[in-house]
């Protein structure tokens, strides 16, 4: 029961601080309004203050938790903010395209996302976990769930659904698991209807913080096995990145 009633408190105030994020930057708008708009895929115009809210108010949420955790989903969303600013007009997802660019000299912002978010998963991997081949699979499982949810970002509300889908058994585990998919989840439970009515986007940003305090929470709540089959999955879907993006975005729709 008193696990339970944690898990709620940790889901409310993510929600909260991601909402009231949203309020303060929309309000300021540092920068100019102009720079926190963008085109979604319909041609509509969208606001990018929820990723910056959900990034913080997840990072926040991981680090009541875990200092670690916290520190790995800050270093996602900002990784992700980078992309978001740097890699304008760039069509290329998936790692491999990024890869292949840097293999011929290109430094592309996904490359540096790449690589930054590897080294902040392998980092808060090997303080979550004692084992080395646990700290590892940890490393691999934190970058790849960031990796995946940003993958399946490409149409509204796609990402911030599948965190809240994926989040959900995470909240059945005793431990720190459950208490870092509530707060994973509140944030996006409070993004999700501006999201889905088009009229925010959670971008890099968002996407990359919510995956890797997804991956954080699974980290947390799972051993060995555990570890090897999200490893695994999260491995496998950063292979065939392109073919599941392709998916998501329903080429052929209209």
């Amino acid at each position: 029961m008193r696990e339970r009633a944690s898990r709620t408190t940790a889901f409310g105030l993510s929600a909260a601080l991601t909402r009231a994020a949203v309020a303060a930057l929309r309000a300021k708008a540092p920068g100019g309004r102009e720079r926190w708009e963008r085109k979604n895929y319909a041609g509509r115009t969208v606001e990018l203050y929820a990723g910056p809210a959900a990034a913080l108010a997840a990072a926040v949420g991981a680090g009541r938790v875990s200092p670690a955790a916290g520190a790995a989903v800050a270093v996602a969303g900002v990784c992700g903010a980078y992309d978001d600013v740097a890699g304008v007009g760039d069509s290329r997802r998936g790692f491999r395209a990024h890869l292949g660019a840097l293999r011929g000299g290109e430094v592309t912002s996904g490359a540096v996302k790449l690589v930054g978010m590897s080294a902040a998963g392998l980092v808060a991997g090997a303080m979550l976990k004692e084992r080395p081949l646990d700290k590892l699979l940890a490393g691999v499982v934190i970058a790849g769930a960031a990796h995946f949810v940003n993958l399946v970002d490409v149409r509204p509300g796609r990402a911030a659904a599948a965190v809240l889908a994926l989040g959900a058994p995470g909240l059945l585990r005793p431990g720190h698991g459950g208490a870092l998919a509530a707060g994973a989840m509140g944030a996006a439970a409070a993004v999700l209807p501006d999201d889905l009515g088009e009229r925010a986007m959670i971008g890099d940003t968002g996407a990359h913080a919510l995956g890797a305090a997804l991956g954080a929470a699974v980290v947390a709540g799972n051993g060995r096995a555990g570890l090897v089959a999200h490893a695994a999955a999260v491995v496998a879907a950063a292979v065939y990145g392109d073919k599941v993006s392709e998916v998501a975005r329903g080429v052929g729709a209209p």
